[in-house]
This record gives C-alpha cells, structure tokens and sequence, in this order.
C-alpha cells in the first residue's frame, strides 16, 4: 500500500535510527547465495554502528557458509525453519557461530532470519567460545529488576569470552523499562511482536513488529508497552571489552 503523501515512521539521527518495514527494499546480501534480505543497520550509517544487522528472506536454494574473516555471526529464526550443517533450526531458534568457523546455513522459501554480525574483539590468552545452538524457550529468564511484567530471556553466556550480547525482553502490556537508561554499549533490535512507545534521545515514536531501532552508545532509551497484546523485541548490545579497543567491522565477503 502507498505512504499517502509520502509519508514514513523511518528516520535516520546521529545517535538513533528507527527503520520501518514500509520503506523495506530487498537486494541481494554479500556472503550468501541466491538469498536477498534487508540491511537494517550497518557501519555506512552515520556515525556508524560497529556491527552489523540484518533480515534475510529464504530461497530454495539460498545458503551461506560463513561470515568474512574474523566477524562472528548470530542467527536467530523469526519465522519458517532453517538447517545449520543439517540441523533443524524452528522459529525462535538461534545459533552463534564464532569467527572463522565455517557452517552450512540454509534457509529455504518461506523461512526469514534476523543476523547479527559483528568483528570478534579477542582478549589476551582467551580462546574465541564455541558455537551455541538454542532457543527462545530454553533460554535463561528472569524478571527484570523484579518485575514480572518486564521477562529478560538471555540467548548467550554472560561470560568475557563473549563480547556482544543478545537478548529477548517480552512485556505484558502497560510493563515499562523502570527508568530511562544511558550507557556505554550501543544496541540494534527488532521489534518481534506487539506495539509500543520508543523514547530515543528526546523523541517519543510508536513502534510495532517488524521496526529495527539502532542506538549509540549513550543515547537515552526508555520503553513502554501498549495495545491488548505482549510485546516483544530482540537486541544485541557489546559487552565484556575497553572502549578504547572497539574494533570495526568489515563487510563479509562472497562465499567459496
């Protein structure tokens, strides 16, 4: 359906960004085959993220075999059913893969991925973790500071091997984030279900399933849930690394 007027919730700041699926255009994605996809966000922004996130859209035959060299990759199954080196992978499904390691990922028509991709940061005399395979339902839960409204469910180890986190909060309508945050980690989400308001610096915008939010380090956020239904929302953030060591992310290159 056209925009009357020409007009769009999207809108690109120095310190956010709220990308709508309206104006969504597809192309082809760099380091898989015959797979077209979304770039939510991405480094070309400006000032530029330091990861990567995107939506790719199955094919019969689309399929990738790992993410440039040295960038770590987490997929995460929004809807359909993909194969990870012959292993099933059902909506709500998720797989990080460490950098350099090679995979066979397939997602087929019908199927839709959300990927994170972000240039592995290693510490000293610490090996890079191995792959985690999950789900949404096994994941870690917990109230978030208390409250039972506002669920916390933790895809990957809190551990120092892991610089980047990735995270599902899911809240009963009227649940809020308790207080309006600024910190160092920058995050990038996706709305995966329901509606709710977004404060990003000093504006307030609506948001539904399907919208990608970036956020700088130390922009002000705050969430409210509205409507009848849960909302949920996906999002990475960087973790576990000095910020004057941040690495930049290299584009991934075409497969073998």
């Amino acid at each position: 359906m056209n925009s009357p007027y020409g007009s769009t919730r999207t809108l690109v700041r120095p310190t956010h960004a709220l990308i709508a699926p309206d104006g969504h255009v597809s192309s082809p994605l760099s380091g898989w085959q015959d797979a077209s996809g979304v770039v939510l966000i991405s480094p070309v922004m400006q000032p530029g993220p330091r990861f990567v996130q995107y939506l790719v859209h199955g094919s019969r035959d689309a399929r990738s075999v790992g993410a440039a060299a040295g960038v770590q990759r987490l997929v995460y199954v929004l809807e359909g059913e993909a194969q990870l080196d012959g292993q099933a992978l059902a909506a709500d499904a998720f797989a990080w893969l460490p950098p350099d390691e090679p995979h066979d990922l397939r997602p087929p028509e019908g199927t839709t991925l959300l990927v994170f991709e972000k240039r592995y940061q290693p510490l000293p005399a610490e090996a890079a973790p191995g792959r985690v395979v999950g789900t949404l339902a096994k994941a870690p839960s917990e109230a978030f500071l208390g409250d039972p409204d506002a669920v916390l469910s933790t895809l990957l180890p809190i551990t120092p091997g892991f610089d980047m986190a990735v995270n599902v909060f899911t809240y009963q309508p009227g649940a809020t984030l308790p207080f309006v945050e600024t910190h160092v980690m920058e995050h990038g989400l996706y709305m995966k279900s329901g509606q709710g308001v977004y404060r990003l610096a000093d504006e307030w915008m609506p948001v539904a399933k399907g919208d990608a939010i970036w956020m700088a380090s130390y922009c002000t956020q705050w969430f409210v849930a509205m409507g009848k239904r849960p909302a949920a929302y996906i999002y990475y953030k960087d973790i576990h690394r000095d910020p004057l060591s941040t690495g930049d992310f290299v584009a991934p290159s075409e497969p073998a």
